[in-house]
């Protein structure tokens, strides 16, 4: 527990006049430290919805509505290390380049072709990544629009 948490504790027990016992005290410790749920800041959530609309159009007939992929065809997105970890570079190449290799994602194999999406704008690559990446079971980071400009311009 750090100093200031229990510094706190301690004055709000001396202000209210408590005592409590070490039953007592784990209570307010537990909930001190309860997780509650990350809320994200505006422009993620704006980003994500205008990433769901490009999802819908252009992968949800292969990646399916609620991100599962269909099995040996086409990989999932939720849930998927691929997708919630910090290699954004690779997604974004995936996304724009498109993908014909057998792939093998949390041990199972995925051989559908996927196409390139050059003609998606940095921002739409952005969006529909940071939706993926933050959508159904998936807690990762946005994909910024710089993120997406400097894979797309390295050579």
């Amino acid at each position: 527990m750090s100093k200031e948490l229990f510094t706190e504790l301690s004055t709000m027990a001396n202000k209210k006049k408590l005592f409590f016992g070490a039953g007592a005290a784990i209570i307010m410790l537990m909930t001190a430290f309860r997780a509650e749920p990350v809320q994200q800041p505006v422009a993620v959530k704006a980003s994500a919805e205008r990433g769901k609309q490009v999802y819908v159009k252009r992968c949800m007939a292969c990646h399916q509505a609620d991100g599962g992929g269909v099995p040996h065809l086409n990989a999932p997105l939720d849930g998927a290390s691929a997708v919630t970890g910090k290699d954004k570079a690779k997604l974004i190449k995936i996304v724009l380049n498109g993908m014909t290799d057998r792939v093998e994602i949390d041990g199972e194999f995925y051989s559908n072709n996927m196409p390139g999406n050059k003609d998606l704008t940095d921002a739409e690559i952005a969006d529909v990544l940071t939706y993926v990446r933050t959508g159904w079971s998936n807690k990762s980071s946005a994909v910024t629009v710089a993120e997406v400009k400097a894979v797309r311009t390295k050579k």
